[in-house]
């Protein structure tokens, strides 16, 4: 008996971790799926917002950044497809384990319900049963063989129903496997058509390579202009800040000469709020894709040069309007020579900041809620592109943004 039990017991912990294990592929398989959706959403964002004909008569250098891009989510799509592909392997391997030994123990079945049919069949005549009970040498005997008579056939009825339950789940079993493998040979297409669509743009780079190589020079004078104007925005962003701040801290009785806001018991509200929605926050537009991301990257042409992003670069649609991350209050308007225009926001000791704006709806000193409307995005009439760019401040020290609006 404590053997059987300990059977029994290893039998049910087998089954646990086999229904574990399948419940755990499942959760990845959804979580595989939702990211390689997203990453598809992301390239036709791309396709869409940076890749259309009409913008293909921006610069070489534009180009050839937003075909770097597209590039990188479709290896990025790869990986995912092939970590999906690779899931359903393992899984269709499990269920073939799983049919195998089903078929065995579903042959086990019908061979001892096949020998439990030939013996009730040589026995089941009415007469035979009868003489079987009346040959019993005690009344405790009859009933006890009449007993054993019942269970037999209730027996033979269980027999019969676990074969049949067997033959059904065997057969939910070969459903199963025919969808994955199914699954996986759409997996394998897709995935051969992306590849196929890359090595296509990888092409393409190449000739947007070749040709800027052919004239080095015009590339680095596009480059020297846009670092330098990328510095000339960051350090009005952070002269504005400083200047913000000093005001602040004057206005409220303390050293103007600080880096960070003295905080009112308000603005210490605000700035917890913020803080807990880290993570959480909405896109500054409505709808978009992210062009550069925040941090040191790499050059388009040359690999050892590196550039500096103190934030972020989203494309979106023409006529498009930047909004709120959070409710707070404007604090200084940009207004950068020969550029566009920006909004800054303060939101306790945070501040988000929006440039590249043609025209602003609000002023310095007005009150925003999140997703209020800032302004209108400028939009490029020579490379047909309509960029916000995005910054994120907690007092006068640079953050992230891609670590605080949600899954930017």
């Amino acid at each position: 008996m404590r053997i059987k039990a300990l059977y029994l017991l290893l039998l049910i912990a087998l089954l646990y971790c086999g229904s574990y294990s399948l419940l755990a592929q499942t959760n990845e398989q959804k979580q595989l799926e939702a990211k390689r959706e997203r990453l598809q959403e992301e390239i036709n964002e791309i396709n869409r917002l940076l890749f259309a004909e009409k913008k293909q008569k921006g610069t070489i250098l534009d180009q050839l950044e937003v075909l770097d891009q597209r590039i990188n989510v479709r290896q990025q799509l790869i990986r995912v497809t092939n970590q999906q592909a690779n899931l359903l392997s393992r899984q269709i391997n499990t269920n073939i384990r799983n049919i195998s030994k089903l078929r065995e123990d579903l042959e086990v079945l019908k061979q001892e319900y096949a020998e439990m049919i030939r013996k009730s069949y040589q026995n089941k005549s009415q007469q035979n049963r009868l003489m079987f009970l009346l040959s019993s040498e005690t009344f405790f005997q009859a009933l006890k063989r009449l007993e054993y008579m019942k269970q037999y056939t209730q027996y033979r009825k269980m027999q019969g129903e676990e074969i049949a339950d067997k033959t059904a789940e065997l057969t939910q079993l070969n459903q199963e496997l025919s969808d994955q493998k199914r699954d996986k040979e759409v997996l394998i297409a897709d995935n051969l058509k992306v590849k196929n669509q890359m090595l296509r743009e990888i092409k393409s780079q190449k000739e947007l390579l070749k040709s800027i190589r052919q004239n080095e020079s015009k590339y680095a004078a596009e480059i020297r202009k846009k670092t330098e104007e990328t510095k000339k925005l960051d350090r009005q962003i952070e002269r504005l800040i400083r200047t913000a701040i000093a005001t602040a801290n004057r206005e409220a009785g303390g050293s103007s000469n600080s880096s960070s806001f003295v905080m009112t018991p308000e603005a210490s509200l605000v700035a917890r709020n913020f803080s807990e929605n880290k993570g959480k926050l909405i896109w500054p537009v409505e709808r978009g894709v992210k062009r550069q991301g925040y941090g040191v990257y790499k050059d388009a042409l040359y690999p050892g040069i590196k550039h500096q992003s103190n934030g972020v670069i989203i494309a979106t649609d023409e006529g498009a309007k930047a909004r709120a991350v959070f409710e707070g209050e404007v604090i200084a308007i940009l207004a950068v020579p020969g550029g566009n225009k920006g909004v800054q926001i303060k939101h306790g000791n945070y501040i988000s900041t929006y440039y590249n704006l043609s025209n602003l709806y609000v002023k310095k000193g007005d009150k925003v809620a999140a997703k209020e409307e800032l302004g209108e995005i400028y939009t490029n009439r020579f490379n047909g592109l309509t960029q916000l760019k995005f910054y994120l401040y907690r007092d006068a020290t640079r953050l992230n943004p891609e670590e605080w609006i949600y899954r930017l």
